[in-house]
């Protein structure tokens, strides 16, 4: 249990993680990686052939990883970093040791693909310090002005209770919450398929909000008020509540918020490692080669243009001015970039598709990061035999503040502030300095007897993912009503079903799945766009170890009718 209003008809006892491949597409992409035949094969004549790779991101090193595997030549152009909101940070003049992850830095055990590239390239998890969660030695919960302090959810006031109850009630009325959760468990594509085909045409114009609203469980505004600013999972959700509740109920199902943990040194190392692989089972590469060899050292600059050129190939401008032409490429990068730091060509996509990216909504997100000399708020209170401070969610500015240490001796972090949304533009003008100062003041109001400041070794580091350049939002959100645009997007990669002239570039990234927010997602949809590559230049899987293309017929997302 992770939340201080637990996910319903939680399964901590006994039973293996959920596989997050979700109600929409329940496609084992575990599996599939594990299996020993590998993805798949193109033919030995289109060895070597570049393949562009536009974004530096989790997807997109995922997609040249496996494309290089394969034999081809991935050409991977990145306009900031390797690792796109895997961004792991220190702090000027501090140890090394203390890092910061400014975008992804919790991961649920349901992250079974993900999973399979951290322990690939031998990185170590470790529990992350949610809200009650069991490795969280404390929590406070300070809500109009009042403080609880609980170690586990049953030292919470009875109204939390309540509210959980009342989560739980509405989950099983609804949605058919532990009918879902056992058919996904079970891997029963079909039971899957008849649960999530009536919820989608009954919800999809449903905001999270007004299924609350209209759950008998619910009926109560306090109880509303309460679940929005507490949540279940990671903290509060109220910023969710004009989003379509098909968002929130693939989190559930899929126990996305649960029994979260972090990468031990910083999320930003999958991708960087993942990068400098040399894969032990490589086709026409020496042996020795990995994404870096090929780039000599560094991905190419940012794409400043993609159009299309004679006989359907792909034209990428970088930065530099250099022109080059593939047969196939990959966009990996938020799709908003090809709206404006992107000229792009029309003909890139069908019109239909290109809706869809224009109405995809992004999440506004914030951070904000303070080095510490030591975990102070292991200390005991005198008065209270309590921990001095606790991991916090509280209706002030800072709404969720995550104490990180190394050890009890060792400096740590302080994650002051994580908001989302509104929450997050209420810091857009402030810089680093600023939002300190306005966070420590929020914190001083609930331990008047704790001086943060003094802990203090170091200057703030801070992200507004709404105002980088390359992102313009955290992640992607849809609203009611926009099933239909992220299933265009999603299933992109099945390009038989396009137009010749609309074929050989491939979506992915998080943004394009349907857990958006989620490494997973990301990692998922680089295997459907690898899959998709592969399927362009005439390849395909081993008959025992069939792609998501080859079964997409069987698990398609439900499609609902446009008239």
């Amino acid at each position: 249990m992770t939340s201080t209003v637990p996910t319903a008809a939680h399964h901590a006892d006994a039973q293996p993680p959920i596989t997050m491949f979700g109600p929409d597409f329940p496609y084992a992409y575990d599996d599939f990686l594990a299996h020993p035949a590998g993805l798949g094969q193109v033919p030995a004549t289109e060895h070597g052939k570049e393949v562009a790779v536009i974004g530096g991101g989790l997807s997109g090193i995922v997609t040249a990883y496996e494309l290089m595997k394969m034999g081809l030549r991935p050409v991977v152009y990145e306009a900031d970093e390797i690792g796109g909101r895997l961004r792991t940070v220190g702090f000027e003049g501090c140890d090394p040791s203390l890092t910061a992850e400014m975008g992804a830095m919790r991961f649920p055990p349901s992250s079974t693909a993900l999973q399979h590239y951290i322990d690939l390239v031998g990185l170590t998890t470790r529990p992350f310090p949610n809200p009650l969660a069991p490795d969280t030695p404390s929590t406070v919960v300070d809500l109009k002005g009042e403080s609880h302090y609980a170690r586990t959810v049953e030292e919470l006031p009875e109204v939390y209770h309540q509210v959980m109850d009342a989560w739980n009630a509405c989950l099983e009325e609804g949605a058919d919450f532990s009918d879902m959760n056992r058919a996904i468990r079970e891997r029963d594509v079909p039971r899957i398929r008849e649960i999530w085909s009536r919820l989608v045409e009954k919800l999809d114009n449903q905001t999270f909000y007004g299924y609350l609203c209209d759950s008998a469980a619910f009926r109560s505004f306090r109880h509303r008020e309460i679940f929005g600013q507490v949540g279940f999972g990671t903290g509060g959700w109220d910023t969710d509540f004009p989003n379509s509740i098909l968002e929130i109920l693939r989190v559930v199902y899929t126990e996305a918020d649960d029994h979260h943990r972090g990468i031990v040194g910083g999320s930003q190392q999958l991708p960087l490692r993942l990068w400098e692989r040399e894969p032990g089972k490589i086709l026409h590469w020496a042996p020795g080669t990995s994404l870096a060899s090929l780039h000599g050292g560094a991905p190419r600059p940012a794409v400043t243009r993609l159009h299309r050129t004679a006989g359907n190939r792909i034209t990428v401008t970088d930065a530099t001015g250099d022109i080059r032409t593939y047969e196939a490429a990959v966009f990996t990068a938020q799709s908003w970039m090809l709206l404006s730091k992107i000229d792009c060509d029309d003909a890139l996509l069908p019109i239909d598709h290109w809706t869809a990216v224009e109405r995809t909504h992004y999440m506004e997100s914030s951070k904000l990061f303070v080095p510490v000399d030591r975990p102070f708020w292991l200390d005991t209170d005198e008065e209270t035999g309590r921990d001095v401070m606790s991991m916090t969610l509280t209706d002030r500015m800072t709404r969720g503040t995550y104490l990180l240490d190394n050890g009890p001796d060792a400096p740590a972090v302080i994650c002051l502030s994580y908001t989302w949304c509104d929450d997050s533009l209420k810091w857009l003008p402030l810089d680093a300095n600023e939002r300190m100062e306005v966070m420590l003041k929020s914190l001083a109001e609930i331990y008047p007897k704790v001086d943060i400041r003094k802990h203090i070794i170091g200057n703030p580091v801070t992200v507004s993912w709404e105002n980088e350049p390359y992102f313009m939002g955290a992640f992607k959100a849809n609203l009611p009503g926009h099933y239909r645009y992220q299933r265009r997007l999603f299933t992109h990669f099945m390009q038989d079903r396009l137009p010749e002239d609309k074929r050989g570039l491939f979506l992915a990234g998080d943004d394009i799945s349907w857990t958006a927010g989620w490494a997973e997602g990301a990692v998922q949809t680089a295997l459907n766009a690898v899959w998709g590559v592969m399927h362009h230049f005439g390849g395909a899987t081993d008959a025992t170890n069939p792609g998501p293309g080859d079964l997409y017929d069987t698990i398609a997302p439900v499609e609902l009718p446009e008239d």
